[in-house]
């Protein structure tokens, strides 16, 4: 039985314009992702694999087209109410951590919880830094933290408001092939125990196949779409990082 749709893209098309010259780095994507589903973007440099996340999360706007995030029409929200969509139901983890210098660790995981005017989450972020193994680092900064200690803070950060979808743009691309696959592991244990819809883009075909669906782009549009997570033959223009 198909799960309700938490994402879907209708003919969603970017275009960047500078001066007299136009750049279309997305061409009519039509899409739509299920709750519970784990799903990855993949594509050469330039497909428009971030740029899709980003319309997906509205973080931008689309030139054509529309998106529905969990049950939502962003195209009628103003700034502010997509900004409260998100907070309410999205989760982000991002290549380059992103931590707030001036916070601790467990201050940068309730963030996004007390920017909801939430109180008493700091026993959640707690248990959230303990299921990432950070726990006896809760105090510290993220320049006291290696790369691989700052992404899991990002991904305990990043579940603190129980979102019903989480994004993740190259959450392995500025780690070390052994603590990339940790960080791997911990995505999905975490994903898995709590529910989440799970859309990730990455140029790592070994990340890709550990989801339930690989979403290929080639210049701004949708050339595969494989529910079995197996390409039979990977496009040549998509590296596999490790």
């Amino acid at each position: 039985m198909q799960s309700n749709s938490i994402l879907t893209l209708q003919n969603l098309s970017k275009t960047y314009t500078s001066g007299s010259s136009e750049l279309t780095v997305l061409k009519d994507v039509t899409l739509t992702i299920h709750e519970g589903e784990t799903c990855a973007v993949v594509g050469p440099s330039g497909s428009g694999k971030t740029t899709l996340l980003g319309l997906c999360a509205g973080l931008d706007r689309p030139s054509e087209g529309g998106v529905q995030l969990c049950g939502v029409d962003l195209n009628g929200l103003s700034e502010d109410e997509t900004a409260s969509l998100r907070n309410q139901h999205v989760g982000f983890v991002f290549q380059s951590f992103q931590l707030i210098p001036t916070l601790t660790a467990i201050e940068n995981i309730m963030v996004p919880a007390e920017l909801r005017g939430e109180r008493g989450v700091a026993s959640r972020a707690r248990s959230l830094l303990e299921a990432v193994g950070l726990l006896d680092r809760a105090t510290h900064y993220p320049s006291q933290l290696s790369g691989g200690e700052q992404q899991r803070v990002g991904i305990a950060r990043a579940f603190i408001n129980k979102p019903r979808i989480l994004f993740a743009d190259e959450p392995t691309g500025n780690l070390d092939a052994e603590t990339g696959e940790t960080i791997e592991s911990l995505l999905f244990e975490l994903n898995q125990k709590e529910g989440t819809t799970l859309v990730l883009v990455t140029h790592d075909l070994e990340l890709a196949q550990k989801t339930s669906r690989i979403i290929q782009l080639k210049a701004g549009k949708v050339v595969s779409d494989d529910i079995s997570s197996r390409f039979a033959i990977p496009d040549p223009g998509v590296q596999v990082s490790r």
